[in-house]
Formats: structure tokens, sequence, C-alpha cells
């Protein structure tokens, strides 16, 4: 009788330690998920063909960068080999990939998730909740909002990049393009819950073959004005880049050249 209540004191000895290095464990399992998710930064790549990108995709873009990530389609984290994006066949060398790398080689504690969202040939006027773009059969900010969402479970939205303005550059779309894009920086900022989210926008592609019309120089009035208005915005320069030969898209190393404006940009504003 004896042995027996020795054994069962034992085995309750057992779990009250079992149970107290569980509890011990917990706390720090928390704290370590909260550590790994602010050093995963988050990046939105927002607007249509040229942020999306059309260059030529060869064997340097496929191979995997030192801890700079992208949300699949599927919605599963995976190495940023090019393409970054998916809205088209197409799609090739953007500047997402090359943002994000300057990035990390800038500060290497920590990890870059590029969210990519851009749909080429999309106006800002889908841009909204429940905006349509007819020639991908997409919604924009809908499924932008939805894929940041799910990415944010694992990390920490540090910015927007947007490059986007060509589909509006017309007599009908130009004019409102002002107050349209700065109503969809305050959309994000509060539908993502981050009243100072950075949003850097980049220049329209200009190229000495096609000179700009008015409508295109009212749009990128736009996009510049940005910086002078808004706390935490920025414009970046596409001076100096090339197309890819249809006048329309960046070529593989303007894209790249580009993601790396966007860098700097970002860390200039963030003061880093």
């Amino acid at each position: 009788m004896a042995n027996i209540r020795i054994s069962l004191l034992l085995t309750g000895l057992c779990l009250l330690a079992v149970l107290h290095i569980q509890c011990d464990k917990a706390p720090d399992s928390a704290k370590e998920n909260s550590q790994n998710k602010k050093k995963l930064h988050l990046f939105i790549l927002a607007g249509q063909s040229n942020m999306a990108g059309r260059g030529e995709v060869r064997s340097r873009d496929r191979k995997p960068p030192e801890r700079v990530f992208k949300l699949s389609r599927e919605g599963k984290w995976v190495p940023a080999v090019e393409p970054v994006h998916y809205d088209k066949p197409r799609a090739g060398v953007g500047p997402g990939r090359s943002f994000g790398m300057a990035l990390a080689e800038e500060d290497t504690t920590i990890k870059i998730g590029l969210i990519p969202c851009a749909v080429g040939g999309s106006s800002v006027t889908t841009w909204k909740p429940g905006g349509f773009h007819e020639q991908t059969q997409s919604y924009p900010y809908d499924d932008c909002m939805k894929r940041s969402r799910k990415a944010m479970e694992d990390g920490v939205l540090k910015g927007i990049l947007w490059h986007q303005g060509a589909s509006d550059s017309n007599a009908r779309l130009a004019p409102p393009y002002k107050d349209r894009l700065y109503n969809l920086v305050s959309r994000f900022r509060n539908d993502l819950n981050v009243p100072e989210l950075p949003f850097i926008a980049g220049q329209l592609a200009h190229f000495e073959k096609k000179p700009w019309d008015k409508w295109r120089t009212m749009v990128n009035q736009a996009n510049a004005s940005l910086a002078d208005s808004l706390s935490n915005t920025a414009f970046v320069s596409s001076r100096g880049l090339t197309d890819k030969g249809d006048l329309a898209h960046f070529d593989t190393r303007s894209s790249r050249e580009l993601g790396k404006r966007y860098a700097e940009a970002y860390l200039r504003i963030t003061n880093q």
C-alpha cells in the first residue's frame, strides 16, 4: 500500500513538473513570435504594369535573394525571385525585388516581405472598394487589402510603393486624378490602420522618344505633389531610365534601378 502511495505521489509530482515547464515555455514562445513578426518588414507594391514589371527575366533574377520574400498567389511566403507579380502572363522584372534587396542589405537584422498587388493597365478609379478592372477581371484594391491583411499576420507593414497614372493620362481621367490619389493614400492608411504609413510614388515613364502631353504631365504633377503636401510621402524620379523597346515599359536594368531609388526614398523619409 505504501508503495502505491509513493507511486501516485511521484506521478503527481511529474505532472506538476511538466505543467510548470509548459507554462514557462508559453511566454517565451509568444515573445519569440512577436520578435519574429517585428523583424519581417512588409511593403505593398501597388499601381499598374511598371510596378508589376515587364522587364526581361534573366538568370540572376531567378536567384533567391537573401532575406527577401514575396507573398505568392496562394498566400505563401516564398523567395522573391522574378517575376514577383502575376497580374498578367507577361509579368517580368519590376522594381520590387531590387527595392527589397537594397533594404535587406542596409539592415541585416530584418527580413523583407513584398506584397505584389499591382495590376497592369489599372486606372486609379479601380483602386477603391469594389473597383473592378475589366481587363484582368480583378478587383485591385479589394484584392490588395485581402493580401495585405494576410501578410500582416506575419509581419509589420512599413510602406507602400506606388507607380501608376499612365491609364489616367487622358482628358477624362487626368483632371480628377489628384483628388483620387490623395483619397487613395488616406484610404490605404485608414483601412490598414497605419495612420502614418509611408507612401512613395514613382515618376511616370519619361522616354525621350515619347514626349508627354498635357494630360500625362498633369497626372505626373499630382504624383509629385504628394511629397510637398502629405506627411511620410516621397516622389521617385524616373529620369535617365530606358524602355524595353515599346516606349511604355522600363527595361530590366531600369526596373532594377527604379527599385533602388524607391529604397533610397524610403530610407530618407524614415530617417534611416
